[in-house]
């Protein structure tokens, strides 16, 4: 993929958004985060105020990982598929919060272990592989795969764009994803399995020291290459995750924002930002996790969660409940009055 830096949201409108926010009939700060990120999202769309978000897109993306049948999670890789079917039927987590907060949500079987072909075209035709290797024992991904697992992301969020999305959103779905996403912040950031490995779906005291040391095998097996990103996702990712990466270089380059979830989204967004230098600047973080990884690569974009509600459900719920704090944002830089408007004279 190109690696020509990408440019951040406009800082001219970024400065007269802030200009608007320091002049409304509040006291000063008094709005903190809330004005910030409509500033933010000012600067992102070009104009100040900023237009009401009207057209949000999550994008799912489900796959299964080899890791899952080595003991680092506390429930089968056979939920995945079952998860795919919960989405697609409207029954999920997320699906709840989505249609509270007016986000249309899309599924893709991306690469889960399993045949899907019952269900509808739209969420299988763009099926990589079946699952992806167990990265303490081989690659995940051979070079082409991951390629093509970054084409189709960058695929699915021009496509969006192009229909219109205002914000977009990734989420995670598939067993094992915790593991392999540790993995790629480690590697990327250069981190000890021991300060990423967290709990997942809830692992007890031997799960997560598996889960460990899975990891560091992982880390020894890569060594040498992880100075080039597609060689990570290669060695250490998955079909699914490098899809998320793929989506998240091509919106920042097409310059529509993202609204990132939790530990699997963030990593991702940390191999992008390796990719594509600059990229980050159209991210926000939209919720802290209680994976450790993810509070490395938070640190290392410069981005602080909206959110910090002890979530860990992933399918991209976090980002989805953080939506409101951007709406009001938006409302705020449109519908406050100015100091100036209703002060005499």
């Amino acid at each position: 993929m190109d690696q020509t830096r990408i440019a951040p949201p406009s800082p001219a409108v970024h400065a007269q958004a802030l200009e608007r926010l320091a002049g409304l009939a509040t006291p000063a700060g008094a709005l903190g985060r809330v004005g910030e990120v409509g500033a933010w999202l000012a600067a992102a769309q070009g104009e100040v105020p900023p237009r009401p978000l009207t057209d949000v897109r999550l994008v799912v993306l489900a796959g299964d990982h080899g890791v899952a049948a080595h003991g680092v999670s506390a429930y089968p890789s056979a939920v995945t598929e079952a998860m795919v079917r919960t989405i697609v039927a409207g029954r999920a987590g997320v699906s709840a919060l989505a249609a509270a907060h007016g986000v249309d949500v899309t599924v893709l079987d991306v690469a889960v272990d399993a045949d899907l072909s019952d269900l509808p075209a739209a969420v299988t035709a763009r099926k990589l592989r079946r699952g992806s290797g167990a990265i303490h024992l081989e690659d995940a991904l051979t070079r082409d795969e991951a390629e093509r697992s970054l084409a189709l992301g960058a695929e699915l969020a021009g496509e969006l764009v192009d229909d219109g999305a205002q914000l977009l959103m990734t989420g995670d779905l598939g067993i094992g994803n915790t593991t392999v996403a540790a993995a790629l912040v480690a590697a990327t950031l250069g981190l000890p399995a021991d300060e990423v490995t967290g709990r997942g779906t809830g692992i007890d005291d031997d799960g997560w020291a598996r889960k460990r040391d899975v990891v560091a095998a992982a880390l020894v097996r890569a060594e040498g290459r992880t100075s080039d990103p597609v060689e990570v996702l290669t060695a250490l990712g998955s079909a699914d995750l490098a899809t998320a990466t793929g989506f998240l270089v091509e919106a920042s380059r097409r310059g529509v924002p993202v609204l990132l979830d939790g530990l699997m989204s963030v990593a991702c967004a940390v191999v992008a930002q390796a990719m594509a230098p600059g990229a980050a600047a159209w991210w926000l973080a939209g919720h802290r996790s209680t994976e450790p990884a993810q509070e490395h690569a938070l640190k290392s974009l410069g981005l602080e969660p909206l959110l910090d509600l002890g979530m860990r459900l992933g399918e991209g719920s976090g980002a989805v409940a953080a939506l409101p704090v951007l709406r009001s944002g938006i409302a705020v830089l449109r519908d406050v009055a100015l100091l100036s408007e209703i002060l005499p004279g």
